[in-house]
Parts: C-alpha cells; structure tokens; sequence
C-alpha cells in the first residue's frame, strides 16, 4: 500500500478511536484477500475479486448475521438464507455484476474440494458495476480467479483502492475502490471493535462530502474532468458494506447494526439514487455456532447498549469510503475512458478553506 490514507493525511473522521489497523481486521480472526485483473488484450479489462474470511473454521464454526438493503438495485446472493438461518458459514465474496456466478461457484468449489461436511453451500458474494472502465460482457472473471482471492485472504493490512473487486470502481466520479476502517467503542457491557469494507463504486461528485466539507462542488469537473461518467441520467452505481464486529450480536441486532451503514454512507454523500445498489451486511464473532452440535450457548448485548456500536459503525463505514478514494490512483480503461483519482492537495486545499484542514486543529467531525 504506496498510496496514503485519510488519516495519513491529517483528516480525521469522528470522535471513537480506531482498532491498531484501522481496517476490518482488527476484527480478530476476519481475513481478506484480493485477486486483481489488469489486462489490455484481447479486451480492456479492470476487475478482480475481493474475499472476506469472517473466522477460521467458518465451514463448521458459524457467526451470526444479518443484511440491509438500503437502495435494491444489485445482488447478494445468499440473503434469503440469511433471513431465515441468521448464520453465516462461508468466506463471502465480492466482484463485478456478471461474475456472481464465477465468484459464487468458487466458494461451493472451494468447499467440494476440501470435503466441507455441509449439505448444500449457499455463500454470500455481492457485486458493483464495472462496466465503465472494464469490459465486463467479455466475463473475465473466471472461478480460478475468484478461487486466488479466497486463497490470498490473510490478516493484517488491508490494500485499499484499485484492487480485488474495486479494480474498476468509481466512486463521486472520482476513482474508487476497496477501502476499509475501524472503530473502538465503549458500551455498559464492555469494550468492542466494528470494522467496516466496502467496495465502493457509487455517487455524483457534487454530493462528496468529507468530514462535512462540500469537497465535491468545490473540486468539480471543471478542476478535475469526469469523462463523460457524470454525465450519464442515471449512473448505474453502487456500494457493498461489510460490518464487521466482535460484540456479541444476534442476528437481528445484526441486521439493525448493518442498517446503520446507511449513516456512514450518508455522511460522504450518498443518497441511495434509484441506479444504485446500497447492500450492506454484518456478522459477530463473539458467538459460535459449531456444527453438529445440536444447541449453543450464546451472549448477547442488551439493546440499550448497542448505541455506540452504531456510532462505530457509521464511522467506520464513512472513513472506509474516504480511503478508498484517497487510495485509489487514476486509471485509464475501457475505450480509452479515463478516471481520475480525488487529489489529495486539492483536497487538502479544500479542508483547509472551510477549516477543517490538518493545520486548523479542527480535521474531524
């Protein structure tokens, strides 16, 4: 990871402290990897796949979870199964449209291969449109690269920006991308961390909003050119969320913690516009759900103590967005289009006019 992030930049981004790596990981057990494709024959192509491992042993060893469909225009396979079971028991995926498929055969296969005791595999993979900068009718993304990104998932430092799924995503019709963060907060009933990723490819530039600074009309095309992307009636734009917390959660408050996403995305500028499909999931770890056991014991936080937990969450989701766009880089793709990276001396220049720059003591909300 070359490329700064917010914090790396002096802005700073709500009031709870962040986990050691202001990434989802924090989330102990929670690995992620990425499988990138960059490629200028026989077709342009700017895709990948994004694989998120909520825990070891998640084959037999489930975290209980719960989605939101903030805006419904997009896919997360496996949703259904989730609002029956509340379980989730697989690596979830994240690609362009048309590889659902590829993405979600190579998380079944991956389990055939390695003789998962489950009866039937039913795994979560979510998509964004990438069709702007990526030939995507060519179907480039095949199930052995889906597989490399279930293969490369590790812990630690998560790369931001152009890579795995985000590879072609534009977020304000700046660049966009994989970007992720996390929160500490302090409940009556303890101490807990929520991590946000999002693979982020959605917006107009004039809505961007950062730490409550108009950054979008103050850098609009004039100053930074769009390619024709904003122009577009209705651009087919989108943003998956995954929240992820070692709060002991049942399904349905994780369903309520994945709803508060919609504040995080809200904050930097999304409205949920009717091309948009705003699908955001969260899964517990504190819980196990061990197969085939028969019955589990579980914790649970009392709903008066899950506010700063949303708190997190929203912030986490709205820093999250922020690094993919200061991490992503510029990238020229598909007929030849260009799409510009948010740069960060105009942006700093920005904050800085509404005192909310690095140097005023004021970079946060």
């Amino acid at each position: 990871m070359t490329r700064p992030r917010l914090r790396d930049l002096g802005i700073v981004i709500g009031r709870h402290p962040t986990g050691p790596l202001n990434a989802i990981t924090d989330i102990e057990g929670v690995r992620i990897g990425h499988a990138t494709l960059v490629r200028e024959s026989p077709t342009v192509v700017r895709t990948g796949v994004t694989a998120i491992w909520p825990r070891d042993g998640i084959w037999d060893d489930y975290c209980f979870a719960g989605f939101h469909s903030f805006n419904g225009f997009g896919e997360m396979t496996g949703t259904i199964w989730l609002a029956e079971q509340g379980l989730l028991g697989a690596p979830i995926g994240l690609t362009n449209t048309y590889a659902i498929g590829a993405a979600h055969e190579a998380i079944c296969r991956y389990a055939v291969d390695r003789g998962i005791p489950q009866a039937f595999h039913l795994p979560v993979v979510a998509e964004t449109w990438d069709g702007w900068l990526s030939d995507a009718e060519t179907f480039p993304v095949t199930v052995d690269l889906a597989r490399e990104a279930i293969d490369a998932a590790k812990p630690g430092p998560v790369a931001e920006g152009n890579v795995g799924g985000g590879t072609g995503m534009i977020t304000h019709e700046f660049k966009g991308g994989i970007g992720t963060a996390s929160r500490e907060v302090e409940t009556p009933a303890g101490r807990y961390r929520v991590g946000a990723l999002v693979q982020s490819n959605y917006g107009r530039r004039y809505s961007l909003t950062v730490a409550g600074v108009p950054v979008g009309e103050a850098i609009g095309p004039d100053k930074v050119p769009s390619d024709g992307f904003g122009a577009q009636a209705d651009p087919k734009s989108s943003i998956i969320v995954v929240l992820a917390t070692d709060a002991p959660l049942l399904p349905i408050q994780c369903q309520r913690l994945a709803r508060r996403a919609t504040v995080g995305l809200a904050r930097a500028g999304g409205i949920g516009n009717n091309g948009s499909g705003d699908i955001f999931l969260a899964f517990s770890t504190a819980n196990h759900v061990r197969q085939p056991e028969t019955a589990s014991e579980v914790r649970t936080l009392q709903p008066d103590a899950m506010t700063e937990l949303f708190e997190g969450a929203a912030e986490a989701t709205e820093e999250a967005i922020l690094n993919a766009l200061v991490a992503a880089e510029t990238m020229t793709g598909y007929k030849g289009r260009v799409v510009h990276a948010l740069p960060h001396d105009l942006l700093l220049e920005t904050m800085a006019r509404y005192g909310r720059g690095p140097d005023t003591g004021r970079a946060g909300r």
